[in-house]
């Protein structure tokens, strides 16, 4: 069994004020300004090698640990600060009678902060560098002197990151030095840090072998705690962030929750893949981490202008980016009240003036117009959620998730389905999958892509038309989204668009009235509160009408996101317009499908993808 060691008995005071700090970065933001702030206290400031040079090319006097040491450094640098001067400073206990007396004797000086972040292995990684240039840049003293400062916490403060120095400053302003409390906050940021980069070492070394890695730490550094989790029972709940990473995306206005938070990361990769895919401007809105509707921008029909509230010479004036969000929030307005919205560029007044009558929690986009960021901050009392997107953010390879007290891991799905997925035809009419069809299954395939499996999804006109998300069974998919294409379009149906609405009636009002008209099963009750929406009781819509208004559909694309087990699902299709199918194929019944598919005339391609998404 392992010798346990006693503790160290010392003095333990709140306020510990500054008078000699060990600065040793690789990253050297804001480092000159945080230095000069602490010779301006009369702190004595200790470097070696790059760090050194540059405080002294600002104008500071600094002392190199060589000097301080009395002894050089050595064997290229390896050895800098591995000296009992150095963390004889950090570790010695301050008010214990043998240590002060040691430290005495062997001249000693107290280091009451460390400044330090360290070699920067991972990027050195990433670059693609070699096995030894690798190695070479295993930081050893860095992490010794972390963890020396770290565990003498209750004397001396370490700083580990360039966004804490403000902090220290201020604390150093106010209280004359640094506290108990923020020692004990950073000296835990410290072990992580450490605990973080020793894996990752581990990790890339396990893989060089070729073995299963051994050990995987990841650290996590909060952000902001949030109201609650996806239940208000749930709590405590919080977003943290890969420590020393940023988060995909910054707040700019309102409070996101936990789901408008997961709704925000799906429905942006979702649309910076669609802008990646087709080239065009995109747009998504979602509900409950699915879509609800998703879209590029595509010039609206006549027919659409009117079924979506808008006259067609508006409509002409719309940017790209407007007319993207107009399409997604239309394939099922019903579903969108209150979604979470997504666009592919930025957000212009057009587009904030969209968005300003739909009833919405929130976007996330990779900027704003000052115009549209004064719009959309004055929505909803003001706590309408906008996010930015965080430049060039890297999510990493693999993505971990914790459910149950087990750690999930796997390759992030990064794959982007272009149209390079859609050559492999195995229908008879292959001319028929034009650059419009092609452009289709892209949407409607990186949709589902985002959509809770199994799903399917619908599209025509560049826009999804109808989305079947979380069913067990694929037929019952098809079925879901099937019922969402037939009210898409019936929503265009002569009757429907004449309803004689009151004046005054709300825009969702609307929408849910005359869902409710096409669909048609009112309970008495039911129907007495919907007549009493409109000016003149409307006719009925029978099903011999729905039915020869919708024998003329066509053009639609279906994608699935696994391969169709049986042939149900397109005699299903067919009912409503499918006129292309995408599908990753891999069924011992691909046959029988392909044949359903040549007898309704359509087109089918096998992309050879999966795309579930849990």
């Amino acid at each position: 069994m392992a010798h346990i060691l006693s503790a160290v008995a010392g003095s333990e005071v709140d306020v510990v004020p500054i008078t000699r700090v060990l600065i040793s970065v690789s990253d050297k933001t804001g480092i000159v300004e945080f230095a000069t702030f602490l010779a301006s206290e009369k702190v004595e400031l200790l470097s070696t090698g790059g760090t050194a040079k540059k405080l002294r090319d600002a104008g500071l006097t600094v002392i190199d640990v060589s000097d301080y040491t009395g002894s050089p450094e050595c064997l290229d640098g390896r050895v800098k600060t591995l000296h009992p001067k150095v963390h004889g400073g950090l570790l010695g206990v301050r008010g214990n009678a043998q240590h002060e007396k040691e430290m005495e004797d062997n001249g000693i000086g107290k280091i009451d902060m460390t400044i330090l972040n360290l070699y920067p292995f991972e990027a050195t990684v990433a670059g693609g560098a070699e096995f030894s240039q690798c190695i070479e840049n295993i930081d050893i003293g860095g992490p010794s002197m972390l963890r020396s400062t770290a565990k003498n916490h209750a004397s001396t403060a370490i700083v580990t990151s360039p966004d804490q120095y403000a902090e220290v400053m201020a604390t150093i302003l106010e209280k004359g030095g640094t506290t108990l409390k923020l020692r004990k906050q950073y000296a835990a940021r410290a072990f992580s840090l450490s605990a973080a980069y020793d894996s990752a070492i581990s990790n890339w070394f396990t893989r060089q072998l070729g073995e299963d890695t051994p050990v995987t730490a990841r650290v996590y550094k909060p952000e902001f705690p949030l109201k609650y989790g996806c239940n208000p029972h749930q709590k405590p709940s919080g977003i943290s962030s890969l420590l020393n990473n940023k988060l995909p995306f910054d707040v700019l206005n309102g409070v996101p929750g936990y789901i408008n938070l997961l709704d925000a990361a799906n429905a942006w990769q979702l649309v910076k893949e669609l802008r990646e895919g087709t080239g065009l401007a995109s747009a998504a809105s979602f509900k409950h981490v699915s879509p609800a509707g998703a879209a590029v921008a595509v010039p609206l029909s006549d027919v659409e202008c009117a079924a979506y509230e808008i006259k067609p010479e508006d409509a002409l004036k719309l940017t790209p980016v407007a007319l993207a969000y107009l399409r997604a929030r239309n394939a099922d307005p019903l579903c969108s009240f209150g979604d979470f919205a997504a666009v592919s560029d930025e957000v212009d007044e057009a587009t904030a003036l969209i968005l300003k009558k739909e009833v919405s929690d929130g976007i996330v986009a990779p900027s704003y117009t000052p115009e549209a960021l004064a719009i959309l901050k004055k929505k909803k009392g003001g706590r309408f959620i906008i996010l930015e997107a965080t430049p060039g953010f890297s999510p990493g390879e693999l993505e971990y998730r914790e459910v149950y007290g087990m750690a999930f891991s796997q390759k992030r799905n990064d794959i982007v389905i272009t149209k390079d997925h859609m050559k492999d035809v195995v229908t008879s009419k292959k001319d028929a999958v034009t650059d419009a069809v092609v452009r289709d299954m892209i949407v409607a395939s990186i949709c589902i892509k985002y959509t809770q499996s199994n799903s399917v999804g619908f599209a025509r006109n560049g826009m999804m038309v109808g989305v079947g998300a979380g069913q067990q069974s694929r037929v019952d998919c098809v079925k879901l989204a099937g019922r969402k294409v037939r009210t898409w379009y019936l929503r265009q149906h002569p009757k429907v668009l004449a309803l004689p609405f009151k004046e005054g009636s709300k825009r969702q009002d609307r929408v849910n009235a005359r869902v409710r008209y096409i669909e048609g099963d009112f309970t008495p009750e039911e129907k007495i509160r919907w007549e009493a929406q409109f000016s003149a009781v409307p006719e009925p819509l029978s099903e011999d009408e729905k039915s020869l208004f919708m024998s003329a559909a066509d053009g639609v694309t279906l994608s699935s996101d696994a391969f169709f087990p049986f042939r149900d699902s397109i005699d299903h299709a067919s009912k409503f317009g499918v006129s292309y199918v995408a599908q990753p194929g891999g069924s011992v019944q691909d046959p029988q499908v392909t044949s359903a598919c040549e007898e309704y005339g359509m087109s089918m391609c096998l992309t050879g993808v999966r795309l579930f998404h849990h």
